[in-house]
């Protein structure tokens, strides 16, 4: 047997006789540890394509000549925050426009144009579709915030637990010895080490995809001013 395998074959051995606060405090941490990692891997692949999808849809918006060619590419491009506020300023737009819809022109007269009633309204619907897009990005990533500052106090707990049945075994047997503390200061240690395990990515990658919602936040507010732009200079 390598000493690699010894060691691992200890350890495993540790946490099959370890009382059973220790292993449920043990299976807990490994059960915010799982779902950590998959939420990090989920947000990561989600982030890389509305990266992707927002960079598409932002070169059709500008090189498009009517706000209706841009709506069109929409239902391929939904994971990107833009299109959702793009079709909420959209349809916030035509529905001025119709309501606003001029007479029909005499024969001779030269037609005129719809106008919007509010730029105000416009903002407006951007701005809620803004914030529904920024809550949809931070879902789930406050997770990670909660397992970065509680993991490590349930860790602490399984210690402490620990640290309390190595005293309970030297009063009962009256030794010292350290075959009698070894083995509950060793469980207190791997519930330290499960702690900071799971607390550590989480907290690298909150704060990651937190910066990168921020980044996606200035994103859809510069894009909601050109929008704007594009709609008080066509329309108003």
């Amino acid at each position: 047997m390598t000493p690699g395998s010894g060691a691992a074959g200890d350890f495993a051995q540790l946490i099959y006789s370890a009382s059973p606060i220790v292993k449920f405090v043990l299976g807990l941490l490994l059960l915010f540890s799982v779902i950590s990692w998959g939420i990090i891997l989920y947000k990561w692949w989600s982030f890389r394509g509305i990266e992707k999808q927002s960079s598409t849809f932002l070169d059709v918006f500008r090189k498009s000549a009517k706000f209706s060619e841009v709506q069109a590419v929409c239902p391929s491009l939904g994971l990107s925050p833009l299109v959702g506020m793009f079709q909420a300023g959209y349809a916030e737009l035509s529905a001025q426009l119709r309501a606003n819809q001029p007479a029909p022109a005499s024969p001779g007269s030269a037609a005129t144009r719809p106008t919007l009633r509010s730029i105000t309204a416009v903002d407006r619907a951007l701005l809620r579709a803004s914030s529904i897009e920024l809550s949809k990005l931070e879902k789930r990533v406050t997770f990670l915030a909660t397992t970065a500052s509680i993991t490590p106090f349930i860790g602490l707990f399984g210690t402490v637990w620990g640290i309390m049945t190595a005293f309970m075994n030297i009063g009962q047997q009256g030794s010292t010895d350290l075959a009698v503390v070894s083995t509950p200061i060793a469980e207190a240690l791997i519930a330290t080490a499960l702690g900071l395990f799971a607390a550590i990515p989480a907290v690298y990658f909150y704060n990651h995809f937190t910066y990168k919602v921020k980044g996606y936040a200035s994103e859809m507010d510069d894009f909601a001013l050109e929008f704007l732009n594009i709609s008080e200079r066509n329309f108003t």
